[in-house]
């Protein structure tokens, strides 16, 4: 793997001038976020959160919860390499708006999506392992990131799970309505 310095266990940075990645980066990253216990990682190849610009190569697992959250004054961009998720998107009180599927480009499913509004969203991934490439402006800052009240806090399970069986029960009803179409048909 390309030299990297360690922000924690979630978390590492490129320690080089001009990063670049192989498959065995992956692979690694994907054996790092094993062995976390959110089950997930993050490769940034900017160099500090102070950056304007910020990329980054994460990891997630399908066990991974990523609460619902937008961000403030930031654009956001992913690019799937390697997976399958849904995207999903809610408004502000917690009520489903639309879903992006996804995989890698040779999965059939969108591969790319941008945001631009301060939108909640989270993902429900499908496969083992979830690659993506991800850009957004920085520098990153906590409280640009908000979390709403109505989606529970990472350590209560029960209510992660309830919320999760809750929202994976209106993506699919929602799939049903639109007939096998995706949302942006």
């Amino acid at each position: 793997m390309i030299k990297t310095r360690v922000e924690n266990n979630e978390v590492l940075y490129s320690d080089v001038a001009i990063p670049y990645l192989h498959q065995h980066d992956i692979v690694k990253l994907k054996n790092l976020a094993d062995q976390n216990p959110r089950k997930r990682v993050r490769l940034c190849t900017h160099r500090s959160p102070n950056d304007n610009s910020h990329e980054m190569f994460i990891v997630h697992m399908k066990d991974c919860y990523v609460r619902p959250h937008k961000h403030l004054g930031k654009a956001e961009s992913v690019t799937v390499l390697e997976g399958e998720v849904d995207v999903v998107l809610f408004n502000d009180n917690g009520r489903l708006l639309d879903v992006i599927h996804m995989s890698d480009p040779s999965g059939g499913k969108s591969f790319y999506y941008r945001m631009s509004d301060p939108i909640f969203h989270s993902l429900l991934i499908k496969s083992k392992y979830l690659v993506f490439h991800e850009v957004t402006t920085g520098p990153f800052t906590k409280k640009d990131t908000v979390f709403p009240d109505w989606a529970p806090q990472e350590d209560d399970k029960k209510a992660v799970d309830k919320f999760i069986n809750n929202i994976q029960k209106k993506v699919n009803k929602s799939a049903k309505s639109v007939k096998g179409k995706s949302f942006e048909s």
